[in-house]
Order: structure tokens, then sequence, then C-alpha cells
């Protein structure tokens, strides 16, 4: 696939994206950052720095709302003026975001966008919400999971709201750094797992 939608995600090992009560001004929740110290290496020649360059050399980004506006809004821009797709319920006359981003309401009108600005890059994927709809309308291709050996306990989940459906997936990469498992997996159609 030229322009696979990837999900990147750090996550604790029962499954946090951030700790308890994030919001803003403590938007990783409390004790939410320990999943990002491999962060510390992504300028490393590493496991770490490959798959962030990696992460930077993608050509366009969907956003849930929430991790969006926890973000600040990246100022309009994520890295190098690539197009932000914010997925959302609804928009507000008169917000309109800044730079780079635009809202969209539909889950496959917003993968089809994202596609399509890419060109030939895969499409990033940030945040639980917008995740999980985008798994659920068959629309993510991969998944980067960077699993931090650490148990959080309470937080926001990445895959708590998929569901009864089962998801098929293929581990495809694994590559090992200093405190994290960078995991790639594929993720099957719908229509593959009949």
């Amino acid at each position: 696939m030229n322009n696979p939608i990837r999900l990147y995600m750090s996550m604790s090992l029962d499954g946090y994206i951030a700790g308890p009560d994030d919001r803003p001004g403590q938007e990783l929740g409390r004790d939410g950052g320990r999943l990002f110290n491999w962060l510390d290496d992504r300028e490393s020649d590493g496991p770490s720095g490959q798959v962030y360059r990696e992460a930077l050399a993608t050509g366009a980004v969907i956003s849930g709302r929430r991790t969006f506006e926890l973000a600040g809004r990246w100022q309009g821009d994520h890295h190098d003026g690539v197009p932000i797709f914010v997925l959302t319920h609804q928009v507000d006359d008169g917000d309109v975001p800044p730079g780079h981003a635009r809202f969209v309401t539909d889950v496959e009108d917003c993968a089809r966008q994202a596609r399509a600005a890419a060109g030939n890059r895969p499409v990033m994927v940030h945040g639980a919400g917008a995740a999980q709809a985008l798994l659920r309308a068959g629309q993510v291709d991969e998944m980067e999971i960077h699993l931090v050996p650490v148990l959080l306990g309470d937080g926001r989940r990445l895959f708590d709201h998929l569901g009864s459906d089962h998801i098929e997936l293929d581990l495809v990469r694994r590559l090992e750094d200093r405190d994290v498992t960078h995991l790639r997996y594929r993720v099957h159609r719908p229509e593959e797992a009949a």
C-alpha cells in the first residue's frame, strides 16, 4: 500500500495513552509523560530515531478533536506544513482551525481527504477517539504502537470503544529500544476476516 493510514501511539502495557485527569495544562494526565521517555532517543540512529523519522515523513495527519485541542491545535502545523484533518462530531460557527488544519465530521470522508493530501506518503493518526472511529470504519491500515513497560493503572485507554467485533492484526515489525518496544501491525480489512 502506497500511503497507509497508520496509527502512531505510545501506550502503557495496560493500554493507556494518557494518565488520569488529562486536561489543558496536564495534557498527558498524571504520570502520562512516562509514555514518551523513548522520545529522548528520537535523534539517535537506533530504533526510536528510525520510528520518529518515519512518523515525520508522513504526508498528512488525522487527529481526534480532543487530541487537537489538548495539543494547543499544534498552532496549525503538526510537522512540515502537512495538512491536519481533525475528526470531530460538530464544527461550531466561526471556529476556524489555524494553519494547515481543517475540521471533518465524516470518518470515511476524512480518510479519503487525508490519503489524497498525503500523496504517496503514509497518513499519521493521533488520538484514541480518531483511532477508534477509523478502526470501526475499517479505515486504519497499520498501527505503530510504542509499547512502554509500565502499568499506569488509570487514564485514557486507546482501544476502549471499538464495539464487539474483533479486529485481526498481523505483527509486521518489532523494534526494541531503551524503555520501549515499537510494534507495527497490519490491520486486516473486514472482508479479510470473513
